[in-house]
């Protein structure tokens, strides 16, 4: 895991971290994007790239959102009340996209060497779906949270980087 920091060696602050998250997320799903083009033009040997992609992605922008919800926002909603509602359309968001991953998982899946265009087709849908409203959201995020979240003094989250901060590689 990374933690991200300044070239002076001073740890970022927590908004800033945010955005460095989102934009790992971005480029992974631009990827999965590639992934699933190579598997369409008929490249069979990318599919197993695919489906590990797929796994990995889903698992991040998960493990990113349950620790926004069971942590971040909590921390925000407290000291930051008038956040509340966009924290709530927030965690929503959240919601909707947790959908989207299972239906996205199940029919990555079910793609094979043998599968019709209109599956890939079908996958295609649900990763611009995920795409749309990933953007969307994360747009929204950085413009309502990112100054509150740089605003934080939280020795705990320097310590033991909270989830929701969190990039593999």
């Amino acid at each position: 895991m990374e933690t991200p920091s300044s070239s002076n060696g001073r740890l970022t602050a927590f908004g800033n971290q945010l955005v460095q998250v989102h934009n790992w997320l971005r480029k992974e799903l631009a990827m999965l994007h590639d992934d699933l083009g190579s598997v369409a033009e008929g490249r069979a040997e990318r599919l197993r790239d695919l489906r590990a992609h797929c796994l990995t992605f889903c698992s991040a922008l998960t493990r990113h959102h349950t620790g926004e919800d069971g942590g971040a926002f909590l921390v925000l909603a407290d000291k930051f009340p008038e956040l509340r509602p966009s924290l709530e359309e927030l965690a929503h968001d959240h919601g909707v996209m947790t959908g989207i991953i299972e239906r996205l998982e199940e029919l990555v899946a079910g793609v094979g060497p043998g599968s019709s265009q209109d599956e890939i087709l079908d996958v295609q849908r649900e990763l611009d779906g995920l795409t749309a409203i990933m953007e969307t959201h994360f747009r929204y995020e950085e413009k309502r949270i990112v100054e509150v979240l740089n605003s934080l003094d939280m020795p705990e989250w320097q310590e033991s980087k909270p989830s929701f901060l969190l990039k593999s590689h």
